[in-house]
C-alpha cells in the first residue's frame, strides 16, 4: 500500500475556515454561548481532505504562540497584524480536540511555526518515499515543493485549490520552489511584515532571480546591474534582503519529537465525535454519523412482527405506542399505520380497525405505561375511532425533550430522536414525501419506518427521565405539562361553535368596509390602482404625489408598515391605506379563514401546540385563535360569531389581571411592587405618582397613566430607552430618566434584573419559578445587539415563563374539580392569560365561584392573583 502523509496548516485553515462562514458567525453558537462557526467549516474541511486524500499518514500543525526563533533576529517579524478575533481563539481548542476525535496526530511546537513542523516532517516523509500533501491558506509553504511533496492552497474552503508541484511554480514564476525563498527575500512580504528590498516587487525579483538564481546571486552580480534607482535600493538594503530570506526559509530540521510513526491514521473515534458534536449542538453532523453503541443505523434491519390480527400476549406493561397520519391536522387527517412493543417484541399493522380488536382497545384504554410521541396527538386521534386513551400513566418524548431544551423544535420524530443520541429513525419526509408527493409508501418500508420509531422510543425514555431529573424538571414534565396535554386534547376535541351566518354578516360588513376606503384612496390618489401592489402603490405615493422617499428596495419604493406609519401626518391618504390593510387581512384571515376551519359538526378544533414557544405559552394554529387583533373593533366583532354549542348557554371568560406584573412582584421581592398589590391599588396609578412624583393629592392623568403603564409592562420585557420613546412617542433622554426613576423607587425590581441578567451570563439559562428553562446561547455575545436582546430576554422569560405555567396549573385543577362536580360546563379555548368555557345558565355563578377560586389561589405568592370574569351570548359579550 502506498504511504501517503496529509499535513495540515491549522491555523492557517481554521483561520480561512472562521472566515468562510464569518457572515454566519452569530448564528452557529451551542447553548453554553461559544461560536462554533470555524470548528463547523473545518470540520467540514477536514472531512473534505480526508474522503479525497484517504492518507495513511496524517497530522494538523498549530501554532504554539505569536513569538518564534524568528523573533530573536527580526522583533517586527509578523507585527502589524491585527489582533485574532476573540470569537476565534475561543474556537481553536475544540478544533484541535476535534482533530484528535478524528483520529489525526495534532502538534505544535515552542519558538516554532506550523510551517517548520510541517517542513521538517514533509522532508521526512519525501526521504521515506511517502507522497505528500500539504494543506494551508498561505503560500509560504510552496518552497516545499518537491517530485513527492504537493502544497494545496486553499483558495475557497478546500474546493477550490491551487496545488502547487515543481511544475506549477516554473510555470507561474519561472523559478524553482527553493526560489520561492529567495522571491520573498527581494520582494518582502507583507502578510508576515518580511520587508525585502524597498520598491522590489514579485515581478522585478523574479526578473533578477531568473537572470542570477538567488538572493546572493544578485549581489554578487550587483555592478552588472545599470545604475538605477532599483540598484540603489539594493545597495542599501543587502542586509535588509538577506534577512528577508533567512525569514522566508522555512526550518526543515526543526526538533520536533512527533514522528512519521505517530502520525498514521486509522480512522475517527466515533464516541468522541458524537460526544463533542452534541457538545457543540452539531445536529447535522451527529445524523450523519454511522450508529454506535447498539444504536441502529437506518439501513440495518429491524426485527418485527406485522400482525393482521391481535391477542393478549402481545400487550404488556410499558410498551411504546406509534400512531402516523400523513399531514399534522389530526382533527382530519387518517391514521396510516401503527406499531407497538418493547425490547423483546415489536408488533407493526396498517389496518386501523386493529385497534378496535378487544385485546388492543382494551390495552390502550387500560392505565398500563405507554410511550409516545405527542400524547395529545394520539389522544385525539383514537378518539375519533371511539377509543379513549388513558393518559394518566404515558410519557410523551415530544414534550420531555422540549423541557431540556425549548430551543430544539422537535417537529420531526427523526431529529427529536436525534437530540437523544439515536440516529435509527428516518424523518417522515424521507418515509412518506414532501408536499403533492406525499403518500403512504410501499409496505415493508412503512412497517419499517414504525417499528423504528418503536424502538427510538424505548431507548429514548430512560434518557429522557435521566436528564429531566438531573436539571429538577421532573415535576414540571408529571405535574404541569404531562396532564396539560390530556386537558388540551379534551379542549380540542370539545371545540368551539362558530355561527357561519353571523360570521359571514361581518365579512360582508367589512366588504363595504373595504370597498368604502377603495374609494376614498381612489379619489385622493385620482385614479384608481391595484392596492396590493407594493410596486403600484410606490409610484403613486412617491411619484405621482411626491411624499417624501424614506425607504428604497431592490424593486422600488418600500411600503412597508413602519414606512406608512411616518407617513401617516404628512398624507390623510397613508392612514386610509393603513386602515386598508388591516381590513383586508381581517377579510381574508378570520373571516374567509375561519369559515374554512368550520367542521362538519359547525364547530372549530384547533391545534394547540404545547412545545412551540420558549416561554412555555400556549399557541394554537388550524385556525389560530389567540391573534385575532380585538383591538381593532372590526377585529373584535369576529369573536360575536363564536357561540355555546348548546342554544340557552353563555359563554363564560376569566382571565387573570396583570399576572406579569404580579409575578415580577413576587420574584423580585420589590416591597413597594408589593405593597400597591397588597393594599388594592391601581398598580398604573401608583406608579404614575412615583415617575411624575406626584403626591397623594395630585390627580394621575390619562396620560400619566398611560405612561406608567408603558413603563410598568416595558419594565416587565427588559425594554430600552429607545424602545420606550417609540412607544410612547417621546425623547429617549425622556424615556432614560422614566426608567431611571422607575428602578430608583422599586429597587428590588433593579435587584432582579441585575441578578438574573448575571445567573444567566454564567448558566447559559434562566428559569420561572417551576423550573422551565430558557436557554440563552447570545447571553456572552460580543454582538452589542444580540446581547443586548438576550439580556432583555433573560428578564422577561422567568416573568411570562411563570405566569404561563401559573394558568396551566388553574387550568390543571380547574379540570379536576370540574370532573368532580355537576356542574354544567365545558373548557373551550386559552388564550393569553383568559380561559373561555361555555356554560348552562343555571350553573353559571356555580362555575364563576369555582374558576375564581381556583384561579386566585392556583399557586400561593407573595401578592394576591386576581382575576376579570364576563359572560354573554358569545365570546364578544362575555369581554
Amino acid at each position: 500500500m502506498e504511504k501517503k502523509l496529509v499535513l495540515i496548516d491549522g491555523n492557517s485553515v481554521a483561520y480561512r475556515a472562521f472566515f468562510a462562514m464569518h457572515k454566519q458567525l452569530e448564528s452557529f453558537v451551542n447553548l453554553q454561548g461559544l461560536h462554533t462557526n470555524a470548528i463547523y467549516s473545518f470540520k467540514r474541511m477536514l472531512e473534505s481532505i480526508m474522503e479525497q486524500e484517504k492518507p495513511s499518514h496524517a497530522l494538523v500543525a498549530f501554532d504554539a504562540g505569536k513569538t518564534t526563533f524568528r523573533h530573536g533576529f527580526y522583533q517586527d517579524y509578523k507585527a502589524g497584524r491585527a489582533k485574532t478575533p476573540a470569537e476565534f481563539r475561543e474556537q481553536l481548542p475544540y478544533i484541535k480536540e476535534l482533530v484528535s476525535d478524528f483520529g489525526i496526530e495534532h502538534y505544535q511546537l515552542v519558538n516554532y511555526e506550523a510551517d517548520d513542523i510541517i517542513g521538517t516532517l514533509a522532508t521526512q516523509a519525501d526521504e521515506a518515499g511517502f507522497k505528500v500533501s500539504i494543506y494551508s491558506g498561505d503560500r509560504d509553504l510552496t518552497q516545499l515543493a518537491s517530485q513527492n511533496v504537493t502544497v494545496k492552497v486553499t483558495l475557497k474552503g478546500v474546493s477550490e485549490l491551487e496545488e502547487y508541484t515543481p511544475e506549477h511554480i516554473m510555470e507561474k514564476y519561472q523559478l524553482t520552489p527553493s526560489q520561492i525563498i529567495d522571491m520573498k527575500g527581494l520582494a518582502g512580504d507583507k502578510s508576515d511584515n518580511i520587508p525585502g528590498v524597498t520598491k522590489v516587487g514579485e515581478k522585478t525579483a523574479i526578473k533578477l532571480l531568473t537572470e542570477y538564481g538567488s538572493v546572493e546571486g544578485v549581489y554578487e552580480h550587483l555592478d552588472q546591474l545599470k545604475a538605477s534607482k532599483m540598484k540603489e535600493h539594493l545597495v542599501e538594503d543587502k542586509e535588509q534582503a538577506l534577512l528577508s530570506k533567512k525569514l522566508a526559509t522555512i526550518d526543515r530540521n526543526a526538533p520536533i519529537e512527533v514522528t512519521l510513526a505517530d502520525t498514521e491514521y486509522s480512522g475517527p473515534h466515533l464516541a468522541a465525535l458524537r460526544s463533542l458534536y452534541e457538545e457543540l449542538d452539531f445536529r447535522q453532523f451527529l445524523a450523519q454519523m454511522p450508529s454506535d453503541k447498539g444504536d441502529i443505523a437506518k439501513d440495518e434491519t429491524i426485527s418485527f412482527q406485522v400482525v393482521d390480527h391481535v391477542d393478549d400476549t402481545m400487550f404488556t406493561e410499558s410498551m411504546a405506542l406509534v400512531i402516523d397520519t400523513l399531514g399534522d391536522n389530526y382533527h382530519v387527517d387518517e391514521i396510516v399505520g401503527v406499531a407497538w412493543g418493547n425490547e423483546q417484541h415489536i408488533y407493526v399493522a396498517r389496518q386501523v380497525d386493529l385497534i378496535h380488536e378487544p385485546p388492543f382497545q382494551s390495552w390502550l384504554e387500560s392505565s398500563q405505561h405507554k410511550a409516545v410521541y405527542d400524547l395529545k396527538k394520539d389522544i385525539v386521534l383514537l378518539h375519533r375511532h371511539g377509543i379513549a386513551l388513558n393518559a394518566a400513566s404515558n410519557d410523551d418524548v415530544m414534550i420531555g425533550a422540549y423541557l431540556l431544551n425549548t430551543m430544539n423544535q422537535n417537529d420531526d420524530f427523526a431529529s427529536l430522536a436525534q437530540s437523544f443520541g439515536y440516529y435509527g429513525v428516518q424523518s417522515d419526509e424521507e418515509v412518506y414525501g414532501k408536499g403533492k408527493k406525499r403518500a403512504v409508501p410501499e409496505d415493508e418500508t412503512l412497517w419499517k419506518h414504525l417499528a423504528a420509531k418503536v424502538k427510538a422510543l424505548g431507548q429514548i425514555v430512560p434518557k429522557m427521565h435521566h436528564l429531566l431529573q438531573e436539571k429538577e424538571q421532573e415535576s414540571l414534565y408529571q405535574e404541569i405539562e404531562l396532564p396539560m396535554a390530556a386537558i388540551l386534547a379534551k379542549m380540542e376535541m370539545t371545540g368551539v361553535k362558530v355561527d357561519s351566518q353571523a360570521l359571514q354578516t361581518i365579512g360582508q360588513e367589512l366588504t363595504g368596509r373595504i370597498q368604502e376606503l377603495e374609494e376614498r384612496i381612489f379619489a385622493m390618489a385620482g385614479e384608481s390602482f391595484n392596492l396590493n401592489s407594493p410596486k403600484q402603490l410606490g409610484v403613486i405615493l412617491f411619484e405621482k404625489m411626491g411624499l417624501p422617499v424614506i425607504k428604497k428596495t431592490k424593486t422600488g419604493y418600500s411600503t412597508s408598515m413602519d414606512v406608512l406609519n411616518k407617513l401617516r401626518p404628512v398624507a390623510p391618504i397613508v392612514d386610509d391605506i393603513l386602515n386598508y390593510r388591516q381590513l383586508a387581512k381581517l377579510q381574508s384571515t378570520y373571516i374567509t379563514g375561519l369559515l374554512k376551519q368550520i367542521h362538519s359538526d359547525g364547530k372549530i378544533h384547533t391545534r394547540y401546540l404545547q412545545t412551540l414557544t420558549q416561554t412555555g405559552r400556549l399557541s394554537s394554529v388550524d385556525p389560530n385563535l389567540q391573534n385575532i387583533p380585538v383591538r381593532l373593533e372590526e377585529g373584535k366583532k369576529i369573536r360575536k360569531a363564536f357561540v355555546p354549542s348548546h342554544p340557552d348557554w353563555l359563554i363564560f371568560s376569566s382571565d387573570y389581571s396583570q399576572i406579569e406584573l404580579r409575578v415580577l412582584a413576587a420574584i423580585s421581592g420589590d416591597e413597594n411592587l408589593q405593597a400597591a398589590f397588597l393594599e388594592g391599588d391601581d398598580i398604573h396609578d401608583s406608579t404614575a405618582r412615583r415617575i411624575f412624583h406626584l403626591s397623594a393629592d395630585d390627580e394621575v392623568t390619562a396620560n400619566m397613566r398611560r405612561q406608567a403603564k408603558a413603563v410598568n409592562f416595558g419594565v416587565v420585557y427588559g425594554i430600552s430607552d429607545y424602545g420606550l420613546s417609540e412607544n410612547l412617542g417621546i425623547s429617549r433622554k425622556e424615556a432614560a430618566e422614566f426608567i431611571d426613576t422607575y428602578l430608583s423607587h422599586y429597587p428590588g425590581v433593579k435587584k432582579y434584573m441585575d441578578e438574573v441578567v448575571r445567573e444567566a451570563k454564567e448558566k447559559g439559562y434562566v428559569e420561572t419559578l417551576f423550573a422551565r428553562r430558557r436557554y440563552l446561547p447570545d447571553i456572552n455575545s460580543r454582538n452589542f445587539n444580540l446581547r443586548s436582546f438576550a439580556e432583555r430576554t433573560a428578564i422577561n422569560s422567568p416573568i411570562q415563563g411563570s405566569a404561563a405555567d401559573i394558568l396551566k396549573i388553574a387550568m390543571i385543577k380547574m379540570n379536576e374539580r370540574l370532573m368532580n362536580s355537576k356542574i354544567q360546563a365545558n373548557m373551550l379555548l386559552q388564550v393569553h392569560d383568559e380561559v373561555i368555557f361555555e356554560v348552562a345558565p343555571d350553573d353559571l355563578e356555580a362555575l364563576k365561584s369555582l374558576v375564581e377560586e381556583t384561579m386566585t389561589t392556583a399557586v400561593e405568592l407573595s401578592v394576591p392573583l386576581v382575576t376579570d370574569s364576563n359572560w354573554g351570548k358569545n365570546w364578544y359579550d362575555a369581554k
